[in-house]
């Protein structure tokens, strides 16, 4: 017999059926015992009586979580013991056949309550206990549903989902998520996307971890109003999708400055507290970037003290502000072609139309202290691409993870995705990462130095 999902129990009164999942919960009532057994799908309540005895004597030892599996017909509940909240409250099963597939231990935390109260070290250790907690499993079927949602909407729109190399040479600024997806763009393609994994080492906050997901796009022989209204039709598609309900469509923008001005911050939230209340999604463009701005030599990206503000890779605005970066003038004036995307004050998304010229990007590189020869090692690769004919290009990375916090109300990031690593960058369900080997580390040519006495005890 092929096992049904307790949601298609509804369908199949009077029946004979084959259930398998957890045991949520076990009632015995003396001559009766109430099993809810829980799948991917829901909750549906089974009857165990002392007619059928190896049912009942096996259903007396059950416990939560156990894995069973149930064969019975499904019955039409008395009028008063039907259940409203659950799908499947107006049926119930008589089993005939159980079977215990896995028994388990008693759980390290509960997992019927929103978890938020629980170490988090410990829900990570155990993230695969903490991910049956109904919150959790809302979170990650809605994050499945928007990818789904968002691949459709691309695809309608002519793209390509292309993968690229995760393995590739160490370069400076950030650059693979440019540097590849541009060389896709020469390629010929013109229209590519994919849902990336991104790997980034910055300090983790409640928004960003060591790594997250994100819409790759890019698109060929466009203009910064083309890839921006793009990646809006893709969100609202998406979103409404999913039942969100976004605040004004289109989205508003606002200039740079206009938003520093009247936010104070290029990051803003413009709900209404009504808003706010009703779980509304309220969307801006923030456009016209800096460029570069002054930093400490220390700090910067290039001796010279000079630092792009999002990405050395942008496109400046126009003709002019291209004139200006080719002859190194006026450098703190110069406006890139960036867009971001913001969501009730979170960063969900940002691009910008690309550099395709190879003097434009050297120009930038040389504005940040780079010489000929430290551009060519670092990028001579991307360079090389651009001289066979590279068409203008612009794209957009969307961080859909902080765009589903917004979504379901969640304060962290890592309450959206599966298996996040802790704030020291450990995944813990797996211990890892874990010490190599001497062999290992021979092997790979590498020697661990550890910290001196003097670091250690900072005497």
């Amino acid at each position: 017999m092929e096992r049904i999902l307790s949601n298609k129990t509804v369908e199949h009164i009077g029946k004979t059926v084959k259930l398998a999942g957890w045991v949520q919960t076990r009632r015995d009532h003396g001559k009766i015992i109430f099993l809810d057994l829980r799948d991917r799908e829901g909750i549906v309540q089974l009857v165990c009586t002392p007619q059928e005895k190896d049912v009942y004597e096996l259903a007396q030892t059950l416990r939560p979580e156990w894995v069973a599996e149930a064969e019975g017909e499904v019955k039409e509940r008395p009028e008063a013991m039907r259940n409203p909240d659950i799908m499947t409250g107006s049926v119930e099963v008589a089993v005939k056949k159980l079977t215990v597939l896995s028994q388990a231990q008693t759980l390290p935390f509960p997992i019927d309550t929103p978890g938020y109260d629980i170490d988090e070290d410990m829900r990570l250790k155990y993230r695969y206990v903490d991910l049956r907690r109904p919150r959790l499993q809302k979170n990650i079927r809605v994050r499945s549903e928007y990818v789904k949602a968002a691949r459709e909407y691309l695809f309608s729109q002519g793209f390509l989902e292309i993968e690229t190399p995760l393995l590739t040479k160490s370069t400076p600024e950030g650059s693979r998520d440019f540097v590849v997806p541009s060389r896709v763009m020469v390629a010929g393609f013109e229209k590519y996307f994919q849902i990336a994994r991104a790997l980034r080492d910055e300090d983790p906050r409640a928004d960003r971890g060591f790594e997250h997901s994100q819409v790759d796009i890019e698109m060929s022989f466009v203009e910064m109003k083309d890839v921006m209204e793009l990646v809006e039709g893709m969100t609202i598609h998406a979103l409404e999708k999913i039942g969100g309900k976004i605040a004004k469509k289109p989205f508003p923008v606002f200039t740079y400055q206009e938003a520093i001005k009247q936010f104070g911050a290029d990051k803003f939230d413009l709900r209404t507290e009504q808003e706010k209340k009703e779980g509304v999604l309220s969307f801006a463009w923030v456009i016209n970037f800096p460029f570069f701005e002054k930093d400490n030599p220390s700090t910067s990206s290039g001796p010279s003290g000079w630092t792009f503000t999002h990405n050395p890779f942008s496109a400046p605005l126009n003709e002019e502000h291209e004139k200006m970066l080719l002859e190194e003038k006026n450098i703190g004036e110069i406006v890139t072609s960036q867009y971001d995307l913001v969501c009730n004050g979170l960063e969900v998304a940002g691009g910008s139309l690309r550099a395709h010229k190879p003097e434009v990007l050297k120009a930038v590189f040389k504005i940040m202290g780079y010489t000929e020869q430290e551009i060519t090692e670092q990028f001579g690769h991307m360079l090389e691409a651009f001289t066979f004919g590279a068409p203008p290009h612009g794209g957009c990375a969307q961080g859909f993870e902080r765009l589903l916090m917004a979504f379901l109300g969640e304060e962290y990031l890592r309450e959206v995705q599966a298996f996040p690593q802790t704030g020291q960058g450990r995944t813990s369900v797996m211990d890892a990462p874990s010490e190599l080997s001497e062999d290992q580390l021979k092997e790979l040519h590498l020697k661990v130095q550890n910290p001196s006495t003097k670091l250690r005890t900072g005497k």
